[in-house]
C-alpha cells in the first residue's frame, strides 16, 4: 500500500506541473537568480586579502541597504531594481513577508572574515557560494532521490555539493586528504534543514573544521 500511496504522490506531482508549467519555470528561473546572486560573494575572499578593514564595511553597508530596500518594498515603496531582484529571485512562500537570505548571506560571510584567518575563511565563504548554490541548482533541475527527513534534499544536490566544495578547497590547500573532509562537513551542513540560516550555518562549521586542520 505504501508503494502504491508514493507512486500515486508522484503521478499527483507530475500532473501538476503539467497542468502549471509556468509555475515550475519560474520556480527554476527564480532558483537561477537566487544562486547567481550567492555566487557573486565568491570574489569577497580576494577583496578581503587586499583590505579587511574595508571589505566588511562594504559588506555590513551593503546588508544594511537591502535591509532597507526590503523594509520599503513591505511598505509598498519598492527600491528599484532591488526589490525586483527580490522578488525575482524569492522562494514564494517567501513573498509575503521580509526575504531574510541576503541578509544571512552576508552576515555569514562577515562571521567568515572575522572569526578565521583568511586562508580558513577563504574555503568558508567558497563553500557558501559554490557548495550551497551548486546544491541548490542541480538538486533543483535533476531532483532525483530525496534524502528522508531533510526537507526535501536531494542526494543529487548533496553529491553536487561535496564536489565543488572539495574542487575550490582543494585549490586553496593543495592538500587532497584535508579537502576531502572539509568538503564532507560541508555536505552535511549543507544538508541541515535550516532555511535562510544556512548562510550562518555552512561558513561557520566550514570555517570551524579548516581552521582546526590548521589552514590558515
Amino acid at each position: 500500500m505504501s508503494s502504491l500511496h508514493h507512486t500515486a504522490q508522484i503521478a499527483r506531482l507530475i500532473d501538476s506541473e503539467r497542468v502549471h508549467p509556468k509555475s515550475v519555470v519560474a520556480r527554476v528561473q527564480g532558483e537561477v537568480v537566487r544562486k547567481s546572486l550567492h555566487l557573486l560573494i565568491a570574489v569577497v575572499p580576494a577583496i578581503a586579502a587586499f583590505n579587511l578593514t574595508v571589505t566588511l564595511a562594504l559588506l555590513a553597508v551593503g546588508t544594511l541597504f537591502y535591509a532597507f530596500a526590503e523594509a520599503s518594498r513591505l511598505r509598498g515603496l519598492p527600491i528599484p531594481v532591488v526589490s525586483d531582484l527580490t522578488l525575482i529571485a524569492s522562494r514564494q512562500r517567501d513573498r509575503n513577508g521580509f526575504v531574510l537570505g541576503p541578509i544571512t548571506l552576508g552576515l555569514g560571510t562577515m562571521l567568515s572574515l572575522m572569526l578565521y584567518p583568511l586562508p580558513a575563511a577563504s574555503i568558508a565563504i567558497f563553500a557558501l557560494a559554490f557548495g550551497d548554490a551548486f546544491a541548490s541548482l542541480v538538486g533543483t533541475f535533476f531532483r532525483g532521490i530525496r534524502i528522508p527527513f531533510l526537507g526535501g534534499k536531494t542526494l543529487a544536490g548533496s553529491v553536487a555539493c561535496f564536489a565543488a566544495v572539495f574542487a575550490v578547497t582543494l585549490r586553496v590547500t593543495n592538500n587532497a586528504t584535508a579537502s576531502l573532509i572539509i568538503a564532507g562537513s560541508a555536505t552535511v551542513l549543507e544538508a541541515i534543514p535550516a532555511g535562510n540560516f544556512d548562510n550562518l550555518v555552512i561558513p561557520f562549521g566550514v570555517g570551524m573544521v579548516a581552521w582546526t586542520m590548521q589552514i590558515g
